[in-house]
């Protein structure tokens, strides 16, 4: 059969019933955008979740694992004995890491890392009136720290220019600085674990939207916390590594652990809570989004057999006039496409739409996250995904109630 002739007949079907095919349209429609919103709305969480964790965690980190679990002078001595050691106390020494700074260098020479930031470590206490808040001091480069972290994005007030031009400036995370009452130009005393003391100026306050990390950390400058805990200008707790690609994290991670006699740790050991509750999410979203799609495609296919039927009786009258069973077929195929085509550019449209103004839509987070809208990602692969998914279902729903609707005996639906 001529196809021209076909897709006129189509056309006419489609014009005549108008009601019908625009639900069957709005059917594929609907299906197609709320899988877009779905599955864009998902993912974005997940992406927001996981920046996150890169943003405010290292890639890699180096430092040495102080540990209890050493084997004790008689175990040396008598190796094959049995021994028995009660209240073994563990070895005093630093955590150091020897030739930090020259290991920093080393590795910042590599091409595939983006910068090293050395840190020195201290567990401190704020004290302000009578009453100490513990929480932790970073002894930094703010310069490295920025180029690593993006610091100054994350800050809500003051700049990381003050703590570079001050030495006994400090920058604090939020729910830290708002658990201490404090803001910009305020002072703090702090308490480090050796006895040290020192009286540090508020220069600045940032948030990266973790509570582990805004509610107990705090920057100064190196020489500072070298100061406080009375330690030589070499003295280095931990080495922070960023990568080009973070993918790049855990063989270069393996790589370290080799060449130094360091505990290594990268950014996936660090976040393996995040990462399992990523793909936990990842699995409900392809559940939810699948079952959104197999649901719509049910309610395409009944749309589509209630349209063949409607036209039973125009489909005897071709048969009668001619027609073979895959003239019929192909006529409520191309039906099914035109259905399908439009539906789903419509979807499309109207999925990217709700998607827009779901990202645009003001998200209160409070204290917690450091986010303004809704998280969402758009990838151009859902809307392919969601074009594919209204043609293919469209004609599907389209061809099995034809072929059945082709078989029919011509006379005895015109008899009746």
């Amino acid at each position: 059969m001529n196809l021209k002739i076909a897709y006129n007949i189509a056309q006419t079907h489609l014009l005549t019933k108008k009601k019908q095919t625009l639900v069957a349209m709005l059917g594929v429609t609907f299906g197609i955008a709320m899988f877009i919103v779905m599955i864009s709305f998902m993912q974005g969480v997940n992406q927001f979740l996981e920046d996150s964790a890169l943003d405010a965690s290292p890639h890699v980190r180096i430092y040495k694992q102080i540990t209890s679990d050493r084997p004790s002078l008689i175990e040396m001595v008598n190796p094959d004995g049995f021994n028995v050691v009660h209240h073994q106390k563990p070895k005093q020494e630093l955590a150091r890491i020897k030739n930090g700074l020259v290991i920093a260098r080393h590795i910042e020479l590599q091409p595939e890392v983006r910068g090293v930031s050395p840190q020195v470590s201290t567990q401190v206490f704020f004290n302000v009136g009578s009453v100490p808040v513990p929480g932790t001091l970073a002894g930094v480069d703010i310069m490295r720290e920025e180029k690593l972290y993006r610091l100054s994005q994350r800050m809500k007030s003051g700049s990381i220019e003050d703590l570079q031009s001050n030495s006994n400036g400090v920058i604090l995370g939020r729910l830290l600085a708002r658990k201490l009452n404090l803001k910009v130009g305020d002072k703090v005393n702090v308490t480090s674990s050796t006895g040290g003391t020192a009286l540090l100026r508020v220069v600045g306050i940032f948030s990266f939207g973790i509570q582990t990390v805004d509610d107990a950390r705090g920057y100064v400058n190196q020489p500072k916390v070298q100061e406080l805990i009375q330690k030589d200008a070499n003295y280095i707790t931990d080495l922070h590594i960023k990568m080009k690609d973070p993918m790049q994290a855990i063989p270069f991670g393996q790589q370290l652990a080799r060449q130094y006699d360091y505990k290594v740790e990268d950014w996936a050991t660090a976040n393996q809570a995040i990462l399992a509750g990523e793909k936990i999410r990842g699995v409900m979203t392809f559940v939810v989004s699948f079952t959104l799609l197999v649901v719509a495609g049910f309610g395409i296919y009944n749309i589509m057999n209630m349209n063949v039927m409607n036209k039973i009786k125009d489909i005897a009258i071709l048969k009668a006039t001619g027609f073979s069973g895959k003239d019929v077929i192909a006529i409520f195929m191309i039906q099914s496409v035109i259905i399908g085509l439009l539906g789903a550019v419509l979807g499309v449209f109207i999925g990217f739409s709700l998607s827009y103004m779901l990202s645009i839509t003001p998200f209160n987070a409070g204290d917690f996250l450091a986010i303004d809208t809704f998280p969402v990602k758009f990838d151009l692969k859902y809307y392919v995904l969601g074009v594919l998914f209204g043609i293919i279902t469209t004609l599907l729903a389209g061809y099995f109630p034809s072929k059945r609707a082709a078989k029919i005996d011509p006379v005895e639906i015109l008899r009746s």
